[in-house]
């Protein structure tokens, strides 16, 4: 199977967008050595990017305020191949059927709905978080 689309977890968007950020190297080497032609945005990881930076605790002196998270967010979407995907419904019949299908901690809700976009779809999941590996049939990469 081929990727069509990368979706990297919040996780790889604030390491991009944080120089100071302990990953931001390694997603720095995935944006120019690995993702694919299409990057992907979803309304979790927007909303999630503007959430974290703009957190005075996690950031300290580089927070942003409101505006300043949407032209970050703007500016990701201006890069050639980076959108919004828009077919996020067509995920909502696999992501029930992940949050039903065992034990899973209530705390990975929001993987088993990137989960389950990314299976849908056919894209890659792009995290540095180990924990997507429970999703069988996800393709993933695994950022170190």
């Amino acid at each position: 199977m081929s990727v069509t689309a990368d979706l990297p977890d919040l996780n790889v968007w604030l390491a991009l967008s944080c120089p100071d950020h302990s990953h931001h190297r390694q997603a720095v080497h995935y944006w120019e050595h690995q993702a694919a032609g299409q990057v992907l945005f979803c309304t979790v990881t927007a909303l999630g990017l503007v959430r974290l930076v703009c957190q005075p605790k996690l950031m300290g002196t580089a927070v942003k305020t409101l505006a300043e998270a949407s032209s970050l967010l703007d500016a990701f979407c201006q890069q050639p191949g980076v959108s919004l995907a828009s077919e996020e419904r067509a995920g909502w019949e696999v992501f029930h059927q992940l949050l039903r299908s065992g034990e899973m901690p209530p705390r990975l809700g929001t993987d088993a709905y990137l989960a389950a976009l990314a299976i849908t779809h056919g894209w890659r999941l792009v995290s540095f978080d180990r924990d997507f590996e429970r999703f069988e049939g996800l393709e993933r990469l695994m950022l170190r």
